[in-house]
């Protein structure tokens, strides 16, 4: 209950998320189930009322209280197996630019340092990472590092058919991956 996640954010120090693990409405912020930004005890108490309130029980939504990652640009990985072309790396901005526009860029699977620069500059919507009309840059190097190291997972492990990504938020300095999924191959 609201006494759990106040120890809770307590133990974390805030600011804290409070969100909602029910399948139905995780990733759902639309819905009402991630509530960001929550600066106190008081702040908490209120919001954890609120969910409850307008989306069900403690026991339906099963809250959790996390830590608020810095703020950033939200980005997503994956890579998959193309029966024409092989493994494939993928990367775009989370929503609408990959969803609805489809601006993604795709590399084959080993990637170099090279390719995975050239990859995060080719989106359309990359000038957003770079500090468009006066936003401060993100770490693109921590980026680059982890579209590497996903491409190595699979390059080494060829029983892993897919890796998922989303949301990685990337900040100025650093970067949180705050879903991640992997798809091993049938047995």
């Amino acid at each position: 209950g609201p006494d759990a996640a106040v120890r809770a954010a307590a133990r974390l120090g805030y600011p804290v998320a409070l969100k909602t693990t029910a399948p139905h409405l995780r990733h759902r912020s639309d819905l009402g189930g991630i509530r960001l930004d929550i600066a106190d005890e008081e702040d908490l108490r209120r919001t954890y009322g609120e969910l409850t309130a307008s989306l069900g029980t403690p026991e339906e939504l099963a809250p959790v209280v996390q830590k608020m990652v810095p703020r950033g640009v939200d980005t997503v990985i994956r890579a998959a197996i193309d029966p024409a072309a092989g493994a494939v790396l993928s990367f775009g901005l989370a929503g609408a630019p990959s969803q609805l526009l489809g601006d993604i860029a795709h590399r084959l699977i080993p990637a170099t340092d090279r390719d995975v620069d050239a990859q995060i500059r080719s989106i359309r919507a990359a000038p957003l990472l770079f500090g468009w009309r006066g936003s401060q840059p993100v770490d693109t190097a921590a980026l680059a590092e982890v579209l590497l190291r996903v491409s190595r997972l699979v390059d080494d492990h060829p029983e892993v058919v897919g890796v998922d990504l989303e949301p990685v938020v990337v900040a100025p300095h650093g970067l949180s991956v705050l879903g991640a999924s992997v798809r091993p191959s049938p047995p």
